[in-house]
């Protein structure tokens, strides 16, 4: 759970901004997309074939 505690002379905008990068660290939207619809097992297998495909790819062009 990500949490902001303001500080006394602390603005909102700041606070906000602060609040979205801890979000964006945590990947809580890609665990929100990933969860977001009900996912068949063959579809989930065929997603990390392909997320494996690409990991390998990766590392054999380094």
């Amino acid at each position: 759970m990500t949490q902001v505690i303001l500080g006394e002379n602390e603005g909102i905008e700041s606070a906000l901004r602060r609040f979205k990068r801890q979000v964006a660290r945590a990947d809580i939207f890609a665990d929100m997309k990933k969860n977001r619809h009900f996912e068949t097992p063959l579809q989930k297998e065929k997603r990390k074939a392909i997320a494996r495909r690409k990991k390998r790819r990766f590392r054999s062009s380094q």
